[in-house]
Order: C-alpha cells, then sequence, then structure tokens
C-alpha cells in the first residue's frame, strides 16, 4: 500500500514563502498525476494544484502566478512552492495520489 508523508508547513508573515514536500513510498508515483489539497477550519477541502506523469502542471485560480508544482520520479516526491502567502492561505496542505492521502501539514499565514 501507498504511503505518502507531507513536510515544510510551519509559520510564515504574509507575503512569505514556503516549500512542501510529499514523499511517497512506492515506485509506482512516477506513473500517477499527484495532487495538493487544502483545508481551511471550517471549510470543504479544496484541490490546490496538480501534476500529471508527463509533468503539466494544472493550478487553482487562487494560487495560479504565486505558487509551483513539481516532481522529482527518481525521488519519487512531489514539490509545492508557496510564494507570496496570504493569510487565505492559511490551512492543512494534503498530498493525494488517486485515492490515497497523506496526514497533511499545516500551514500558517500570519502577521
Amino acid at each position: 500500500q501507498v504511503q505518502l508523508v507531507e513536510s515544510g508547513g510551519g509559520l510564515v508573515q504574509p507575503g512569505g514563502s514556503l516549500r512542501l514536500s510529499c514523499a511517497a513510498s512506492a515506485s509506482i508515483f512516477r506513473f500517477n498525476t499527484m495532487g495538493w489539497y487544502r483545508q481551511a477550519p471550517g471549510m470543504e477541502r479544496e484541490w490546490v494544484a496538480h501534476i500529471t506523469s508527463s509533468h503539466s502542471t494544472y493550478y487553482a485560480d487562487s494560487v495560479k502566478g504565486r505558487f509551483t508544482i513539481s516532481r522529482d520520479n527518481a525521488k519519487n516526491m512531489v514539490l509545492l512552492q508557496m510564494n507570496g502567502l496570504k493569510p487565505e492561505d492559511t490551512a492543512v496542505y494534503y498530498c493525494n495520489m488517486r485515492t490515497t492521502w497523506g496526514q497533511g501539514t499545516q500551514v500558517t499565514v500570519s502577521s
């Protein structure tokens, strides 16, 4: 069974940057689309971005131009570089592959 482990969350001031990482436990990672989602308190989980096995990338309008998703198939990892962070980006961020989810990593944007 594939496991996904996120890291890199934390507290950052508005305008700051964070880089989230997601490590997958299986080599089938390289054949799958990988996604990042987030869930703010009291809100539904929402899609943030995803990257296909051929490295095509797609972003929610709310993060386009500020976030960059990438993958390193040699390391079975997917990254989310987040720049220009806003308080409304505060959420638990989850990595996803098919029906598998990571445990989430908290991102808090506050002054």
